[in-house]
């Protein structure tokens, strides 16, 4: 039985700026049908405050609570561990890590989506904290996503797998397809992996990711960075394929009826 659902956000819900048609409709059904939804995305250039800003200029109704970004489990981890941060991230989203301090004993590099600010320069001071002894936090690992102009831009995995190479170092995945990232907005429902469905436009980190975290069903929509025959290069595939969340919506609701 389906008691949750979660939903990738950029490329699912809006697109280059604005929200994908329908997908605000489609949203307030889930909503009318008593249905708990948490959105889970990699999104590393926004800090959390503007993300919701820009849903609700857009027409979504997302509380704070339904959003799980990298950064908050990036603030997580280094929390528990009493680490300091070396930040390699876009300075938006600076903000998000305010509280947490940047010089200490022990230190993680956090990796977000830093775009031209990945320099040469940037990149080895990472290189050097972790030469040095820090641990290595990527926030996610994608490796492209859909820009503004609608083509695919590479995205931070390349730069993640950089630093992998020139440290020796295997980085710590804190985003999508980690499971622990699917399992803290789950449990923020009160629902096992069994009983949700995943819907992405992301075939490996949404769909694959999420399958391979115990989900019931994962939906792929072929709307953002999707691309014909990405379903054919991830295992485990999805479920369903869907034009767009609207058709999505309409088969998870279908399917609990």
């Amino acid at each position: 039985m389906i008691r949750g659902l979660l939903l990738d956000l950029a490329g699912v819900l809006y697109d280059g700026g604005r929200a994908i048609d329908g997908s605000v409709d489609a949203i307030a059904r889930l909503v009318d049908a008593g249905l708990p939804i948490r959105v889970i995305t990699n999104s590393t250039r926004k800090p959390r405050r503007l993300l919701l800003q820009r849903l609700a200029e857009m027409g979504f109704e997302i509380d704070a609570d339904q959003l799980f970004t990298p950064a908050s489990a990036a603030r997580a981890v280094l929390a528990e561990s009493g680490r300091a941060a070396h930040l390699l991230i876009h300075p938006d989203l600076v903000e998000d890590f305010a509280d947490i301090p940047q010089s200490g004993a022990e230190i993680s590099v956090v990796v977000g989506d830093a775009a031209e600010y990945f320099t040469y320069d940037a990149m080895n001071a990472a290189f050097r904290a972790l030469d040095a002894g820090a641990n290595l936090l990527a926030l996610a690992n994608n490796r492209s996503f859909s820009d503004a102009d609608g083509a695919l831009s590479i995205d931070m995995g390349a730069y993640v797998a950089a630093l992998e190479y020139a440290s020796g170092q295997t980085a710590t995945v804190l985003g999508k397809p980690a499971p622990g990232f699917f399992k803290a907005a789950l449990a923020s429902m009160g629902i096992s992996a069994a009983e949700a469905v995943m819907i992405g436009d992301d075939a490996e980190a949404d769909v694959a990711g999420a399958l391979s975290a115990g989900f019931g069903q994962a939906i792929l929509v072929r709307t953002g960075k999707y691309r014909d025959g990405d379903e054919s290069n991830v295992t485990p595939a999805p479920d369903f394929i869907a034009a767009d969340l609207v058709e999505a919506v309409e088969r998870v609701l279908a399917g609990r009826s």
